[in-house]
């Protein structure tokens, strides 16, 4: 079911009376690059997927975003849909999301799993590729930009064995709306460093790394799962920074247990 929340595009499926899971997917992609996990995981747990602003067919506006403002939007579908103590599941800048809001109030939620994803804000370096990245955006168009860095975040095995999968996300990527990418970078760049909080979360969490990540790999993603007390890690065999489009099978299997394990009955 579609429906709009704070001018986002908001799809729920599976019954409302069960334990609800909202899903934060990454950049430059939509909530459609959940579609395995929400296939695999309907029949037993609500799931809640948006694209977040600027992206997909949620609002675009002037692109002038910011994390917190990402955050808040969040919070918005939270609160409109009145999910109580959901799942709360993010990718990459989808994981950003998610340790912002974590810090915020982590009493809206039940658990966390945070898939190929870090707690830092950009050094000087990354706020350079940033902008870089904008300014290519400016001068070349959206496509080569797109073509480029979704290709990086896909392991080469992918790119060889799943080229349909490859080039089904390229074309999706394709279609979004310039302003809305550049904003999207805007508020990667502008987020704070939630490092510090990582030893202050309570909740039960799971930290999910494709084996082939080079943008956040196992062994950065390791050490980041050792600050959280309590906390899951897992790496996904055969799977760059995008494991569960790569490698959707062993991930479903890693959350289904982690929620029978973790959440079940809280």
């Amino acid at each position: 079911m579609k429906r709009t929340i704070n001018n986002l595009a908001v799809f729920t499926e599976g019954s409302p009376e069960k334990k609800p899971i909202v899903f934060v997917h990454g950049f430059p992609y939509d909530h459609t690059m959940w579609n395995f996990q929400i296939e695999a995981l309907k029949n037993d747990y609500y799931c809640i997927t948006y694209d977040i602003r600027g992206l997909g067919e949620s609002y675009v506006g002037d692109g002038q975003f910011t994390m917190e403002a990402y955050v808040q939007d969040l919070f918005s579908i939270v609160k409109e849909l009145n999910l109580d103590k959901s799942v709360l599941c993010g990718l990459s800048m989808g994981g950003y999301i998610s340790f912002r809001a974590a810090e915020i109030d982590q009493s809206k939620f039940s658990g966390f799993i945070f898939m190929d994803t870090k707690p830092g804000a950009d050094d000087n370096t990354a706020k350079l590729k940033r902008a870089a990245a904008i300014n290519q955006i400016n001068t070349e168009g959206l496509i080569p930009f797109t073509d480029a860095f979704v290709k990086n975040t896909f392991a080469d095995i992918s790119l060889n064995e799943k080229k349909e999968l490859v080039e089904d996300t390229l074309k999706k990527s394709y279609k979004h709306n310039p302003v809305g990418v550049k904003g999207a970078l805007i508020a990667m760049l502008s987020r704070t460093d939630t490092t510090n909080f990582l030893q202050k979360i309570k909740l039960p969490s799971l930290l999910i790394c494709g084996s082939f990540d080079t943008l956040t790999p196992p062994t950065l993603m390791r050490e980041i799962a050792g600050k959280i007390p309590g906390s899951e890690f897992a790496i996904v065999p055969r799977a760059g920074h995008m494991s569960p489009l790569e490698n959707p099978d062993n991930v479903n299997d890693l959350v289904k247990g982690f929620l029978e394990r973790r959440i079940a009955g809280k």
